[in-house]
This record gives C-alpha cells, sequence and structure tokens, in this order.
C-alpha cells in the first residue's frame, strides 16, 4: 500500500463553464484582489451534495446573471502536490445554450463577450491560457499536473487529448 493511500487524501472539486455565442465567449476579468487576475471563464467549487453540471452551471448563474443549459464536458484539469496528498480538479464545460441578461455589478469582475480568436491575446493566467483551445476543439482533454508547492516547481504535466 501506497503511502498516499495509507494517509487521508485531500480533494478539491471545482468546475469551469464557458459560455460561447456564436464566435464570441464570455470571459471575467477578475481584479488582483480577487485572486487569479486577468480573463478566466466563469467557475468555482461543486457544493456538496450537488453534481458537476449542476455547479458549473450555479456558478456561471451567481458570477454572469446567465442560466446556461445543454452543458457539454470538455475535459478535467488537475493538479496533484504527492507531498501534501492533495488533488486539485476542475472539470470544464462549454454552453452554447442560455438565457437571461448579464449582471450589471458581476462579483468576479467585468464580464465581456470576446471572440474566440481573439481571446488569447488578453491577458490569463498561463494555466487558463493553455486550456482555453481545449474548449473549442473535437473531443475531451486531460491534463494531469504533478506540482510541489514548497518549492514551487512542476514535477510533471500531461496533456492526453481524446476524439
Amino acid at each position: 500500500m501506497s503511502t498516499a493511500t495509507q494517509q487521508q487524501i485531500q480533494v478539491a472539486m471545482y468546475t469551469m463553464c464557458l459560455v460561447q455565442d456564436g464566435d464570441k465567449v464570455l470571459l471575467i476579468n477578475r481584479p488582483n484582489r480577487l485572486g487569479f487576475p486577468g480573463y478566466i471563464g466563469p467557475g468555482g467549487k461543486v457544493d456538496f451534495p450537488e453534481s458537476l453540471t449542476e455547479g458549473a452551471a450555479r456558478e456561471v448563474w451567481e458570477e454572469t446573471g446567465l442560466r446556461v443549459s445543454n452543458l457539454v464536458y470538455k475535459g478535467l484539469d488537475e493538479f496533484v502536490d504527492p507531498k501534501k496528498n492533495y488533488r486539485y480538479m476542475v472539470f470544464n464545460y462549454v454552453a452554447r445554450a442560455y438565457e437571461g441578461e448579464l449582471l450589471q455589478n458581476p462579483p468576479e469582475g467585468e464580464l465581456l463577450w470576446v471572440r474566440i480568436d481573439e481571446a488569447l491575446n488578453l491577458p490569463m493566467q498561463s494555466w487558463f491560457k493553455r486550456r482555453f483551445p481545449l474548449f473549442f476543439e473535437e473531443g475531451t482533454f486531460e491534463i494531469h499536473s504533478a506540482w510541489d508547492q514548497d518549492a514551487q516547481l512542476a514535477l510533471k504535466e500531461t496533456t492526453i487529448k481524446k476524439l
């Protein structure tokens, strides 16, 4: 039995859901004070006992004011820290069906419809920039990163695309 299975493993589950309207996608320009500054998709922690899809739809509604439906699962981006027995999982979706009006004072930052082919020119976190194109490709993806938080060092990274 490995050391990790003998000790308690902490798992954090999050979602991200990009809302697409034709050639545009809705992004949030997060200010520095909220962490993860720059442009990012709506998302957040999955509340127990909701499903992953329910969590993704709720986060979009809370952060944008839009009610999304027919979410399409795109993939998993996960970070593990073997020293801390910690796994951080982000389940990613695209929604092309929505209704409602954008919030006037969104809690996470300014909302902006951006052309998909121009989005990567915006300031973004490196992990979101890497993941962003995968939302619009055929099939699903899995990104697995092993990380040493104490040393701030990537130990291994694997990206798999599945059709």
